[in-house]
Parts: structure tokens; sequence; C-alpha cells
């Protein structure tokens, strides 16, 4: 008797120490399940918001607020002096646009390539310069939106900051990350904007991410520019894609990547 009562015991007591780890392991997967929800909601509260679709709106850049620098094609224009906005250039000059994306590495390489001979041209007086910043490579940085960030930070500096918005575009090459990575943090994007002279009150606008918020930011005026640049180019829109004088240097057969190529391109059209 004594010894079935004490296996008896042995029993209840191995019964509850079961039930003791089984109550244990749901908790702890209970409360693993709650820390799991609440960092994907952290995440997915700090990652940015996608940028608005006007793939149905008849007129997309009139829907939106553009940099009082902008011009009504997406473009900021720059002339002889170096300021977004101020076209003024030489009798005769030729436009040239320049569509990129500061994901872009093959706009990277265009601007290493060619920025002296736009630079150069421009301060002559021989060509005002349009730079229409685009977001085509949002989907190949992560999640982090780099290319709506870059060329909203453009917008916003060209707006702000009219006179370091070149330094400021140049900057942004000169770093570009690459391809396929989160690409830069608004704080690092907004070190290069103090790096090209922009004012601080500017530069913490960036770098505390309210540039994107809001209805003064310029988030849906690139949004606006990338769609009308796809419908200008129906036949395939990518980047960069150059025109001179209202050509495209693809259908000139001007191959950009030859030293002199484009100075030669810009030179035929002055005639």
């Amino acid at each position: 008797d004594d010894a079935r009562t004490q296996a008896q015991r042995i029993r209840e007591e191995q019964q509850k120490a079961a039930r003791r780890q089984r109550t244990i392991a749901i908790s702890l997967l209970v409360v693993g399940l709650l820390v799991l929800g609440g960092v994907v909601a952290w995440i997915l509260s700090n990652q940015p918001e996608p940028p608005p679709d006007f793939a149905e709106i008849e007129d997309p850049l009139g829907s939106v607020s553009a940099p009082a620098t902008a011009n009504d094609e997406g473009g900021i224009p720059v002339g002889q002096e170096g300021v977004a906005g101020d076209a003024t250039a030489g009798d005769g000059a030729v436009e040239v646009v320049v569509y990129a994306d500061y994901m872009c590495p093959i706009c990277g390489m265009f601007e290493e390539i060619n920025r002296p001979t736009l630079d150069e041209l421009r301060e002559n007086g021989e060509i005002v310069v349009e730079y229409r910043p685009v977001s085509i490579l949002d989907r190949t940085s992560q999640g982090s939106q780099f290319s709506t960030r870059a060329a909203t930070a453009a917008g916003f500096v060209a707006d702000q900051a009219p006179e370091q918005f070149v330094a400021f575009n140049t900057a942004m090459f000169a770093n570009q990350p690459e391809e396929g990575t989160e690409g830069l943090s608004d704080e690092q994007i907004a070190d290069l904007a103090r790096e090209a002279g922009v004012d601080e009150a500017v530069a913490a606008q960036i770098a505390d991410g309210s540039y994107l918020e809001g209805d003064a930011s310029f988030s849906p005026w690139v949004a606006a520019a990338t769609e009308e640049a796809t419908r200008a180019f129906p036949e395939g829109f990518g980047t960069p894609t150059i025109l001179v004088d209202g050509e495209n240097l693809s259908d000139l057969e001007v191959d950009w990547r030859i030293e002199g190529a484009l100075a030669g391109a810009i030179e035929a059209a002055r005639g």
C-alpha cells in the first residue's frame, strides 16, 4: 500500500511538472510572438510611405506642388550663374536635359564622365542644363525607397537652397550607394547637403525626415515627374536619358561614354 501510494504521488508530481513546463513553454511562445509582432510593427512604421501612383492621373505634374525652381516638365534648369531655377545663358545656348536616378550606376558613370564638360559649357553660357530627377529604382533599395528620398531631397535643396543645388547633385553622385543596398540614410543625405553648403535649417529637415512629410513634401512631385517621363518615352524609359536640344542622344547614336562625344553633339546642335 505504501509503495502504491508513493508511486501515485510520484506520478502526480510528474504530471504537475509537465503541466508547469507546458504552461511555461506556451507563455514563452506568446511572449516571443508579441515581441516579434512589435518588432515587425516598428520596422513597418519606420519605413517611408510609398510614393503616390499617378498612372491614372491625366496631368500628374499639374496635380502636385513642385519646387519653386522647377519648370512645368519636372526639370530644374541651371544656367550660367549655377543657380537652380535661373536659366540665364548666352545667345544660342543649347538645352541639355538629364534624366537621372540617384541609385542608377550608369547615371553615376554619366556624371563622372560628363559633368566637367557640362559644368564648363554651362559656365561659359553655351548650354543650360536641366536636371530631371526620377525614381525608378526604389525596388532595388531593400524597402528604403532611396531613389524617391534622394530625388525628393534634391527637389527640397533646389527649392530652399538653389545656389547649392548643383554642388548637392554632384555630391550625391560622388557618394552614390551600390544598387541593391538600402542606400544612404536621411542623416547621410543631410551630411552631403551640409558639405554642399546648404544651410543647417534645411539640412536638419532632411536629417529628421520631415522633408518627406506633409503637403510641403516634394515626394509626390518626384512620383509625378517619373510618371511623366515614362509617358514621354513609350518605347521604354531608362536612366540616364540625355536630350540635347530636344533630341535623345540614343536616337542620334551618340555614345556619351566616348570622350568628346557629348560636347560634339552640343556643338552640332548649336550649328
